[in-house]
């Protein structure tokens, strides 16, 4: 008689949406416990350990689709609860280092909404499945050896110490993450970490929407900084998110920073590269404080280096954090995971060094971040780190003219939205049908001004741009962040073969034609 193997065990430290993830793709092999220091909410409501949430995040179409095949139908369920899915660049007025994107047929999309909201969808999916469960408590150690991690030590309000046995442990703590000290404990040493810092401090406050503007589908509005140019960086968004609030980050590398004093907020806005953001802000009716946050450094820890203990493997931001105007950690953490998902089903849970091969499957994801984000935050002034590569000078040079391009010609606006989105990786930029576009790149005949169609300067209470007529600027641009930047400006995405591009699966796409509802062709 057979004598069936007993169930397997996973712990997953932290809650957050890294930690969620694990939990969902773990649960096809274990059941798991998610610890988390703090109780989880039932709905959309903040997290202590997760300070970060008050500002604007956006979920890139690269991370959304890597959710949405770990847990089919979240992208109906995000939208149902009052997330916006938006077509990029269709649905965003941006202004790059290069200068304004058109708003043309739908590329790549995003999800828009609070990172509350968005946190708590997931949080009720995950802690729906079969065998998961959630305790509060902190992780105090690994237990193990340096050779095997066999749980962890958690301190729960009922009891100290308590032991957590697990075939495997996944660290998803997030940018306070103690890893690197527990591994330490346990004799694992020479795990190295590299920090390039901006300085950026950013500072958001949510603004009552004008009436109309949720109703006519108000574009994100972004204004981005040139770290070409040997000054601060500063920047300026408005993310429309759910309820009819309009969410305003503002961002300043080091001798640029904004600050919490709720009357410098507008003054700030109307201050970057242009004035757009701050002039739609003023008269609008706040609904928060300024909420500011400093301690944005991109932060990366090579775990798969290391000789790491078998049972364990970190993801998420324990891994690696980045810019936040980037918006890639999001997108990181899902993909990394999707691939930790598709090892798993090969392998099994029980496969030896299963968790150092999981901490690989997910460095490729971390390394195109990391590369895209850090080449451009070591630009500014006073920003300290880890320098750029030989030869990285020669590739923004060609990143910025294909960022010029972009600015005139759909499919490098598209081949800019398929990399930034991160549903490509940057290669696809030095694809033959994209280079030739890059040769014959030009900025003749960008736009000057925001593309806002006259229908949105009135709903927003702009005057009418002179000269205009229906339709007529209605081209406006891409790019966002917390993801408010560009990652080559930070990373950068779009189709380039096919520069019209196809309705998105997750969605339908979409033209911003104004009054007259026509797309620029190719």
């Amino acid at each position: 008689m057979n004598q069936s193997s007993p169930p397997r065990h996973a712990v997953v430290i932290g809650g957050s949406l890294a930690g969620l993830l694990a939990a969902a793709v773990l649960a096809e092999h274990a059941t798991v416990t998610v610890v988390d220091a703090d109780p989880l909410p039932e709905g959309p409501a903040p997290r202590r350990g997760l300070p970060q949430a008050r500002h604007t995040h956006l979920l890139w179409s690269g991370g959304a689709r890597a959710i949405e095949r770990i847990l089919p139908g979240i992208t109906a369920d995000w939208t149902k609860a009052g997330a916006i899915r938006r077509s990029l660049p269709t649905d965003l007025v941006t202004k790059t280092a290069q200068g304004w994107i058109p708003r043309c047929g739908e590329k790549q999309f995003n999800i828009s909404c609070s990172r509350d909201l968005l946190d708590s969808v997931v949080r009720a999916r995950v802690t729906a499945l079969a065998g998961v469960s959630t305790l509060q408590g902190r992780v105090r150690a690994l237990e193990g050896t340096a050779a095997r991690v066999t749980g962890v030590l958690v301190d729960t309000p009922q009891e100290e110490g308590r032991l957590l046995t697990a075939d495997l442990v996944i660290d998803a703590s997030g940018r306070g993450s103690r890893a690197r000290t527990w591994l330490q404990a346990l004799g694992v040493s020479g795990i190295r970490q590299a920090e390039v810092d901006s300085g950026l401090v950013y500072a958001t406050r949510i603004f009552e929407a004008p009436a109309g503007a949720h109703e006519m589908g108000f574009p994100i509005i972004n204004v981005q900084s040139d770290p070409r140019v040997p000054v601060p960086g500063q920047t300026a968004t408005i993310v429309p998110i759910e309820n009819g609030q309009w969410q305003a980050t503002l961002s300043g590398t080091r001798g640029g920073q904004p600050t919490g004093d709720p009357g410098a907020f507008i003054p700030f806005a109307k201050a970057v590269r242009d004035p757009i953001v701050g002039e739609l802000l003023e008269g609008r009716k706040p609904l928060t404080d300024v909420a500011v946050t400093q301690g944005t450094a991109n932060r990366r820890v090579y775990f798969e280096k290391a000789e790491l203990p078998d049972g364990f493997f970190a993801a998420g931001d324990s891994v690696a954090t980045f810019n936040p105007l980037y918006g890639q950690g999001m997108t990181v953490a899902a993909q990394g995971l999707l691939a930790v998902r598709t090892l798993l089903r090969a392998k099994g849970l029980a496969h030896p060094g299963i968790g150092r091969e999981a901490q690989r499957a997910i460095a490729p994801q971390v390394s195109t971040a990391w590369e895209l984000a850090t080449s451009q935050d070591i630009l500014y002034p006073g920003a300290t780190g880890m320098k750029p590569r030989t030869g990285t000078g020669l590739l923004n040079g060609y990143v910025n003219r294909l960022m010029t391009g972009a600015t005139t010609d759909e499919a490098l606006t598209a081949a800019l939205f398929k990399v930034l989105t991160m549903s490509t990786a940057p290669t696809h930029w030095l694809r033959p049908s994209v280079v030739w576009h890059v040769l014959r790149a030009s900025d003749r005949g960008a736009l000057k001004a925001p593309p806002l169609t006259a229908a949105e300067r009135a709903v927003a209470g702009l005057d009418p741009v002179p000269g205009a007529t229906p339709g007529a600027d209605a081209t406006p641009g891409a790019g966002t962040s917390t993801g408010t930047g560009t990652a080559a400006d930070a990373a950068v995405t779009g189709p380039a073969a096919d520069p019209g591009g196809p309705a998105d699966p997750l969605g339908q796409a979409r033209c911003a034609g104004g009054a007259s509802g026509s797309c620029p062709g190719p």
